[in-house]
């Protein structure tokens, strides 16, 4: 098969404002620097990229992900490919999976960090039977479109984010011995509009917000609650229903995403790499 150029490559918008297909690419070509590049500028436009029928193998996963920048490597003794985390309910495959229940809500990868993960990958080796789909929403978008006395108000607040507030919503009566655990996460304040270095804003929420700094704590509530709805509307929102084979890939920085519940049974299996990020919360 004769090697993909950067002008054979097919990128379609999937939603208004987010979301587009890519086509006319094999594994192989991910890791031409050319094809990379553009597709990293599709993902800064689009947010999220879609892969169909794709089938990447490990090391094409990690050579991809490599031409997008550094690449989270974890901690497994013996793995041939350390840079890649198994996304599985099913604890005989996934260490984490206990943890996996928490990404059923909104979020953003990192967002307890100081400078949270530039992109996420995940493949899908197996799609569940039931459930699973992955929804995605604008956070530029979200707030590009917010009235402009919204914006004001918004725009010098602060929120303190904790993992402990998420694992509330899976573990709504939690052990001792959980809460310990979350605690050993340190909690960051972070911006509620974020304006990055490219100049755009955009809103950091999800299941990690636990409460606006120095507001009254029902107005907190009421606004993250209301924000949150609003980022989250369907004309921000691209859902992705998998299939064995697809590979898709979002801007973690100007996205919020979230996996719709699917079982340990249902056969759902993924590999995700990480995309280290560059530019701290500001």
């Amino acid at each position: 098969m004769a090697e993909a150029q950067g002008d054979a490559v097919n990128i379609e918008r999937l939603g208004e404002t987010i979301g587009a297909g890519v086509s006319g690419v094999s594994g192989r070509d991910l890791a031409q620097a050319e094809i990379a590049g553009r597709l990293l500028d599709a993902l800064e436009q689009h947010g999220v990229l879609v892969f169909r029928d794709l089938h990447l193998t490990d090391p094409e996963q990690v050579a991809f992900s490599r031409q997008l920048g550094e690449v989270e490597v974890l901690p497994i003794p013996g793995s041939d490919h350390p840079e890649i985390f198994t996304v599985s309910l099913d604890p005989a495959r996934a260490t984490s999976a206990e943890y996996l229940r928490g990404t059923f809500f909104w979020h953003i990868d990192g967002a307890t960090d100081d400078v949270p993960n530039k992109a996420t990958m995940l493949n899908a080796l197996e799609a569940a039977d039931e459930g699973g789909d992955t929804q995605f929403c604008n956070t530029y978008a979200a707030w590009e479109a917010l009235a402009a006395d919204e914006q004001d108000r918004c725009r010098h607040l602060r929120v303190l984010h904790s993992f402990e507030t998420s694992q509330r919503l899976v573990y709504p009566d939690p052990t001792d011995e959980q809460v310990a655990f979350w605690r050993k996460r340190p909690s960051k304040v972070q911006p509620l509009a974020w304006t990055h270095r490219s100049g755009r804003t955009s809103l950091v929420l999800g299941a990690t917000a636990d409460h606006v700094v120095d507001m009254d704590p029902t107005e907190s509530l009421n606004l993250l609650y209301r924000l949150e709805e609003w980022a989250t509307d369907q004309r921000f929102r691209y859902q992705h229903h998998w299939a064995a084979g697809d590979l898709v890939v979002w801007d973690n920085r100007g996205t919020m995403h979230r996996a719709l519940p699917y079982t340990a049974a249902s056969g759902r299996l993924m590999h995700r790499t990480t995309i280290v990020g560059d530019e701290p919360f500001s």
